[in-house]
């Protein structure tokens, strides 16, 4: 009996010893930080009592710079399932406590095996980053298991939802595996991401950079658009990551969760119908109407401090999840730039790999002029946008609310790219630019040669916006399946979507498109 109780007993010192990760002090640092340990991240993101461990006796196999002599159990990666509002996820959560939270060959492996189960079960994968970067005593070892998850995450596009949290540093290779998957969330001041630090880019360029100004949550929010949520602190973060988790299917193969809302399906808008200026350049707030006509007003919103002259996002519209795109007439007139048109396109790709329906809202004066974005490959990322919209399959449905000029009114979700119910308000005007370009092309010499040019060019623009800045041409040639009041548009919505939810749609049988990258 004695040597049954010792064998327990020394089970439980090594599962106590892997739970205690680098011990008190380190942990102790970790929450002078203002940042939760890895079971600490894992306790509060999964639902009570529903963390199962995977792998916790795991141990590196480096035996060179004296690491034989520092063995952790775990080796620095907390890893598991469990639930969310009761649906399973896996996750892992690096320990920085342990090795800085540096990524070994077993310490890979386990996120491999976390990977691989979730792919398996069809269940969302969610990664708390908080890591060193690779292990260096390891060396090729440790770079291999990088690879190894980088292929993982890549055979998991598009198949489960994989979402990653970053909630400490994360350098180097490590940014690729966040950056394949689907969401990633940077917790501000506490967490950077760059692939060279602010030392080696002194060293190379002989640039002064701080840690912040190069990789911190701000700057990706902003500027570089790799990060899509910033949470202020890691209870926020893994709150972002709950709310997230319920809003999409567990898979490619099912539909996302039905919830019962109490707003009625019928609910008249009337703040809507004097919502869109009388005059054409005046801006209004699209969040306005996304609040007004989903359930609830609930709307998140995804990358909402980049490209903000367009707005994605998720709602809801009689308890089905659904994506939300819409131009911002506040920022650029609503204008298409580079940004904005990959922002869209890489969100309207992600709608139509997990069978969420996409509503988009359109007041677009077109792509935003200029040489720097000739430069940058407008066409190009503009491409981007039109190829996401032509490719998916899902429910689209699209309102115009003013303005869809040029080939952005083609681009934006148009019946000409297969657009299941496109609908405008009167306010909407289709056509191939704005009544002063227009008029001043079509009609230069007139207006040149008239006795009052100016008196001419204004009746002439008159002459236009009556003729052409409305949605009833359109309409007339089957462009629009209607013209609608403002205030019936989530009672018009709601019907469409309810028709459209078993919607099936093929495509030639081909490996893969060629999308313009």
């Amino acid at each position: 009996m004695s040597g049954v109780k010792e064998r327990i007993d020394d089970l439980r010192r090594r599962k106590a010893q892997s739970e205690a990760g680098g011990g008190q002090s380190r942990i102790a640092a970790q929450h002078s930080k203002g940042k939760l340990t890895a079971r600490e991240r894992v306790e509060q993101l999964l639902d009570e009592n529903s963390f199962m461990e995977v792998d916790s006796l795991v141990e590196h196999r480096c035996r060179d710079f004296e690491m034989d002599k520092n063995i952790i159990p775990g080796d620095g990666v907390v890893c598991g399932h469990g639930t969310i509002n009761g649906r399973t996820v896996y996750c892992f959560a690096q320990d920085f406590t342990v090795y800085g939270g540096s990524l070994g060959e077993m310490h890979g492996l386990k996120i491999c095996k976390i990977l691989d189960m979730a792919l398996k079960t069809g269940a969302p994968v969610i990664g708390l980053n908080d890591s060193g970067g690779a292990r260096i005593q390891e060396g090729v070892a440790s770079l291999g298991s990088y690879a190894e998850i980088f292929f993982r995450n890549v055979r998991a596009s598009g198949v489960i939802p994989q979402i990653s949290v970053i909630m400490g540093p994360c350098a180097g290779g490590a940014v690729y595996s966040p950056a394949i998957t689907d969401f990633v969330i940077m917790v501000d001041k506490t967490s950077h991401m760059f692939i060279t630090g602010p030392e080696v880019i002194k060293t190379v360029t002989n640039e002064e950079v701080s840690f912040e100004d190069l990789g911190g949550a701000s700057t990706h929010a902003t500027k570089s658009g790799v990060t899509h949520f910033t949470a202020d602190n890691d209870d926020e973060a893994l709150e972002l990551v709950r709310e997230l988790v319920q809003l999409l299917p567990s898979n490619n193969l099912e539909k996302a969760p039905i919830l019962e809302t109490n707003d009625p399906l019928t609910r008249i808008c009337e703040e809507l119908d004097s919502l869109v200026p009388v005059i054409a350049t005046q801006p209004y707030d699209m969040l306005n109407v996304i609040e007004s006509i989903f359930d609830d007003g609930a709307f998140l919103e995804v990358q909402a401090d980049f490209a903000p002259n367009i707005i994605v996002g998720y709602s809801r519209l009689g308890g089905h999840t659904v994506g939300v795109v819409a131009n911002q007439p506040k920022i650029l007139a609503g204008c298409l730039d580079i940004d904005a048109s990959v922002k869209a396109a890489r969100f309207v790709r992600f709608c139509d790999a997990f069978n969420i329906p996409i509503v988009t809202l359109v007041d677009v004066p077109g792509f935003l002029p200029g040489a720097n974005q000739e430069w940058g490959g407008i066409i190009r990322h503009g491409a981007k946008l039109l190829y996401a919209y032509a490719e998916a399959t899902v429910p689209k449905i699209t309102v115009i609310t003013r303005k869809a000029y040029g080939g952005a009114y083609d681009v934006m979700s148009s019946k000409h790219i297969r657009g299941d119910y496109n609908i405008a308000w009167p306010s909407a005007q289709l056509a191939v630019m704005g009544a002063d370009g227009a008029v001043q092309i079509i009609h230069k010499r007139r207006i040149n040669t008239a006795g009052n040019p100016e008196q001419e060019r204004q009746r002439l623009v008159d002459d236009y916006n009556e003729t052409f800045a409305n949605p009833y041409q359109a309409a007339a040639l089957g462009y629009l399946d209607d013209v609608i009041q403002p205030r019936d548009t989530r009672k018009v919505l709601t019907k469409a979507l309810g028709a459209l939810l078993d919607k099936e749609e093929s495509r030639p049988a081909r490996k893969h498109g060629n999308i313009p990258l």
